[in-house]
């Protein structure tokens, strides 16, 4: 027992149970007041069922004026972070006389606004799924498709459904989710897209991302999945642009991207768009060299001989770059890392979904002992589709769609990790994809389930609206209202805010923040959405603008096409 010097109080606080109570050090109380004087302190939580336990020394503090007598005790708990509906039981120690009062203090906390009352320093799960349109999961409309964890969650929490990507590609969308600003502002403009591993460029070394901010609020961060943000800078190895340069402290997957080079059962994407042009090359090249050997032969040309053959080393050196380019693309771009370390080259696709979900359990597991934001940036449903046989054949849209159920399937899982580790209710967790969906742009009506095709086109088609709006929906239960739609336009580069928010810290004040925070809107504090514009970009060039009138909802919607 510690001891307390003059007329200090040490209290220990027990938390019992209460309506999604959980058990963490950052919400005990910061403050007590004892009629006019007032008292800090820490202290442990005290194990209950459903609950972590994190102990922490307690710390007496002195008083501002001498403690009344036990029978003036009336205590109002004072909270930095508090929780909603959930009841504390403080036992106090008065050490002036070192006898032991047993103070019953049972408050049910119901504040003005509960919800916010919640709402600080949660478990954060992200899942961003790649190219998924929103016209693809049962909860947004089609009943051709199989995705009932997806629709739970949607049922759970609360569903999106003007939410839009802010760029039709997967680079920029995702630097614009990672920093809550345009890629614009980032020079993620001009490459557009990053298509090689070994490529120079990336998410700048400057730019603050939600990992970051957390990492400092004492967060572990963590990354599974497709990265898409660069590697190296001036060497193999530097890894300026690597996950665990720009605030994650754990990183597992993809590098790169998902390219059909990486299955092996399929022709390189790069034979089909450049081997063409380069055979040609090489076989006119080839063909000159055979010409002038001839000619050289029959003596039709005095070409000396040592000329013939550098043309023929010529026109071998570029069959050989050719080769080494586009016929090692699996080999130098489908590959997996832990951290630094290159664990899968090439990988192997048979196998990383299985990989991917055990090491996102793993993570959950290893810190569902202290806040944690894991960031799940699913493979799915990119190009080449990689799909278990397991789900092979399931679907009634072929492979694209057996991948879209194989996804949620992985999603489900993910999910069932948080309830195994008790962690459900005290965990934010946020789904949507990064831009519009690729099935859209192959068969519109197949994909919408009978929406009349009005996603008009898919990836890369700039403003159009199959190319930004997706799916978005964010559960915390007993925080965010089950089963509410909201129709304001929100944006993926909210994420970045409303996470910085969460955790307990503040968006940087040095720059342009273009997203805002989702919480008054889910939560029911404001009826409109904080975006009065919303900008498309494909590259450097402007597509489209939806106009967003604050005070009377929507207006005009779509500029269109106006550069």
């Amino acid at each position: 027992m510690a001891v307390c010097p003059g007329d200090s109080l040490l209290l220990w606080f027990g938390l019992g149970p209460g309506s999604g109570a959980q058990c963490k050090n950052q919400w005990l109380p910061t403050g007590l007041r004892i009629l006019s004087g007032s008292l800090c302190v820490t202290g442990p939580c005290l194990p209950t069922p459903g609950c972590q336990d994190h102990p922490q020394q307690p710390q007496p503090c002195q008083l501002d004026e001498p403690a009344p007598s036990s029978r003036e005790l009336v205590c109002t708990v004072h909270f930095a972070c508090q929780t909603l509906d959930v009841y504390f039981l403080p036992l106090v120690f008065l050490c002036r006389d070192c006898t032991l009062l047993l103070l019953w203090v049972c408050v049910l906390l119901r504040t003005s606004e509960p919800k916010a009352s919640n709402a600080s320093r949660p478990n954060i799960l992200l899942i961003l799924a790649d190219d998924l349109g929103i016209g693809d999961i049962g909860c947004y409309g089609n009943d051709t498709l199989r995705t009932p964890n997806i629709d739970r969650l949607a049922e759970e929490g609360v569903r999106l459904t003007q939410h839009l990507a802010a760029a039709p590609l997967c680079t920029p969308s995702r630097a614009a989710f990672l920093t809550g600003r345009y890629a614009l502002r980032s020079g993620g403009a001009g490459f557009r897209v990053l298509y090689w591993t070994a490529g120079s460029g990336g998410l700048p070394a400057n730019e603050t991302t939600f990992a970051r901010i957390l990492k400092q609020q004492g967060y572990a961060t963590g990354l599974i999945g497709k990265w898409h943000q660069g590697l190296n800078c001036a060497a193999r190895g530097d890894h300026c642009h690597h996950p665990l340069a720009h605030g994650f402290d754990y990183f597992y997957g993809m590098p790169f991207t998902l390219i059909p080079d990486c299955d092996p059962r399929r022709h390189s994407q790069m034979d089909v768009l450049a081997g063409s042009a380069v055979r040609h090359y090489v076989s006119a090249l080839a063909l000159g060299v055979l010409s002038l050997a001839a000619a050289q032969r029959c003596g039709l040309l005095s070409v000396p001989w040592r000329a013939v053959w550098g043309a023929a080393g010529l026109a071998s050196l570029g069959l050989a770059s050719w080769f080494f380019c586009y016929g090692f693309m699996r080999h130098w771009n489908c590959i997996l890392m832990r951290n630094h370390e290159v664990t899968e080259q090439p990988m192997d696709l048979e196998r990383t979904t299985g990989r991917m979900l055990q090491e996102a359990v793993a993570y959950i597991q290893r810190n569902k002992d202290r806040p944690f934001l894991l960031f799940v940036s699913l493979l799915h449903v990119h190009t080449p589709l990689p799909t278990t046989k397991a789900f092979l054949g399931r679907s009634r849209h072929g492979l694209y769609g057996d991948n879209v159920e194989e996804m949620d399937w992985l999603v489900g899982k993910i999910l069932d990790a948080l309830e195994e580790n008790g962690l459900r209710n005290s965990t934010f967790t946020y789904f949507a994809s990064d831009h519009g969906g690729s099935l859209g742009a192959r068969d519109e009506r197949q994909q919408l389930g009978g929406w009349n095709g009005i996603y008009r086109g898919g990836k890369g088609m700039g403003g159009w609206e199959g190319g930004i709006r997706v799916p978005g929906i964010l559960r915390w239960p007993g925080v965010l209202p089950a089963g509410r739609v909201i129709q304001e336009p929100t944006s993926l580069m909210d994420v970045f805010p409303t996470v910085v928010q969460l955790g307990g810290g503040q968006v940087p004040q040095d720059r342009v923040i273009d997203g805002h925070s989702l919480l008054p809107l889910l939560r029911g504090a404001q009826e409109h959405s904080a975006h009065e514009f919303l900008f498309h970009y494909c590259g450097r060039a402007l597509h489209a603008a939806r106009w967003h009138q604050r005070d009377n909802g929507w207006m005009g919607g779509w500029i269109g096409d106006i550069i």
